[in-house]
């Protein structure tokens, strides 16, 4: 008897290694409680195929994301494969653009995290008081809230705020970061987040007790961010949240 193909049988080892890593990164979003239902999304280009990439199937909960799971879609938003559901339009038009724009920009990931949001939403944006914040600010853009992102003349305004830039306010709305590889993505998403919750808790004791780091100690973080010990670290990093993903929310691999 013959039984239908998995998905793990219809594509590449190198795509199924891809599936993995992004189901994961879904997965670890829903732990950090980052996820918001069914909404925003996270991307990742197929290996071997710039204008092919994975997202998730519109209606599923980030906590059930598995590698199977996921969708293949091209650059105008067409399904490669079949699916069940539909893919979030809003979405597509946010990952196309930088997909489409960045060639280093292999996944993509888009939050509406109740912290990141809240400083999105902010007229100063993220401040320099923490070591954290000091981090993430010399690779941080801003752009202005259009709206929910529907609209495909959108994408080239996403791109000229981001430039060369990895990590991004959406005023209004949320947090967005982009890397080469899930592990660089992550790691610039979980600091962008971190130090968003780490203003809105310095916050509680009002605004005006704020303190901004010095400008020499920004120099420092900027120094040593750019020194060679940094490159290593997003893989370090990822090999332990995986570890701590399988002790807590197993299965994204199937």
């Amino acid at each position: 008897m013959q039984y239908p193909a998995t998905m793990r049988d219809r594509v590449s080892a190198e795509e199924w290694q891809a599936r993995v890593e992004l189901a994961a990164l879904y997965r670890l979003v829903a732990l950090y409680g980052w996820d918001d239902a069914i909404f925003t999304h996270l991307s990742l280009r197929v290996p071997g195929n710039d204008r092919h990439f994975l997202i998730n199937q519109y209606g599923l909960f980030f906590e059930e994301m598995t590698a199977s799971s996921l969708v293949k879609i091209d650059l105008d938003g067409n399904l490669v494969d079949p699916t069940p559901q539909p893919v979030n339009k809003a979405g597509f038009v946010i990952h196309s653009a930088l997909h489409i724009a960045r060639d280093d920009a292999h996944c993509v990931m888009h939050l509406h995290s109740v912290t990141g949001v809240a400083v999105a939403a902010q007229r100063n944006g993220l401040r320099p008081i923490s070591q954290t914040a000091l981090i993430v600010l010399p690779d941080l853009a801003y752009h202005d809230y259009e709206g929910i992102a529907l609209d495909l003349d959108e994408r080239q305004r996403i791109v000229a705020d981001l430039g060369s830039k990895n990590m991004m306010l959406l005023r209004n709305h949320g947090t967005l970061a982009v890397g080469p590889t899930v592990a660089a993505t992550w790691l610039r998403m979980y600091l962008l987040e971190r130090a968003c919750a780490q203003q809105v808790a310095a916050q509680s004791g009002g605004s005006d007790a704020l303190l901004d780091a010095p400008d020499a100690a920004r120099e420092e973080v900027a120094r040593v961010m750019r020194g060679p010990g940094a490159a290593s670290t997003p893989d370090l990093a990822w090999a332990g949240f995986l570890r701590k993903l399988d002790r807590v929310s197993p299965g994204y691999r199937d």
